[in-house]
Order: structure tokens, then C-alpha cells, then sequence
């Protein structure tokens, strides 16, 4: 059963992978952003072909199982992500009011 979940989640990070090289072909990432989600998919990609060196690593933080690392990661990399998020929604709102700001000057 280990191993279809495996297969899954390989198939998957390819795949995911895959949509965020198209992303940037088509310019909507920037190479910054690309290589971010690479190293997101590509890692996840690694842990599931090399799980032994994740045990090892959940082991030196008190974790017994790999899964545990990887979901401990996860939430880790989504609370960054998430706060990435809000700052760049804060500058765009902030943007949208000097802009507003300036229509209605230039109105009257």
C-alpha cells in the first residue's frame, strides 16, 4: 500500500512541477517564483524516492516517522507562503488607493 501512495505522490509532484514550468514559459511567474516551486516539487519528489534520508532527519528531531517531517515542513512552508501572500495583497490594495487617489485629483 506504501508504494501506490508513493507512485501517487510522485506522479503528482511531476505534475506539479510540470504546471509551474508552463507558468513561467508563459510569463506568469518570474524565474524567482520558478525555482521556488522547483525546489518545493523537486523535493518533495526526492523525499518520496529517498525516504531513508528523511527518517534520519525526523529522527535528529525527535519525529519517529518521515511522514511526520514532511507534514511539519508543510505547514511551515504554507504559513510562509500564506504571509507572502499578505504583503504582496497589502501592496497591491495600498497601489490600488494611490491610484484611485490620483483619478479623483485629476477629476475635479
Amino acid at each position: 500500500m506504501a508504494q501506490f501512495f508513493e507512485t501517487i505522490i510522485l506522479i503528482f509532484g511531476l505534475f506539479a512541477w510540470s504546471r509551474s514550468f508552463l507558468r513561467y514559459r508563459s510569463r506568469d511567474i518570474n524565474f524567482g517564483e520558478f525555482t521556488l516551486w522547483t525546489i518545493i516539487w523537486g523535493g518533495l519528489i526526492l523525499i518520496v524516492l529517498a525516504s531513508t534520508p528523511v527518517y534520519r532527519f525526523g529522527k535528529l528531531f525527535g519525529t519517529g516517522r518521515p511522514i511526520d517531517v514532511i507534514v511539519y515542513s508543510s505547514i511551515i512552508l504554507l504559513f510562509y507562503l500564506l504571509f507572502r501572500v499578505f504583503v504582496k495583497l497589502e501592496t497591491v490594495e495600498k497601489n490600488m488607493t494611490k491610484i484611485t487617489r490620483e483619478i479623483a485629483l485629476k477629476k475635479k
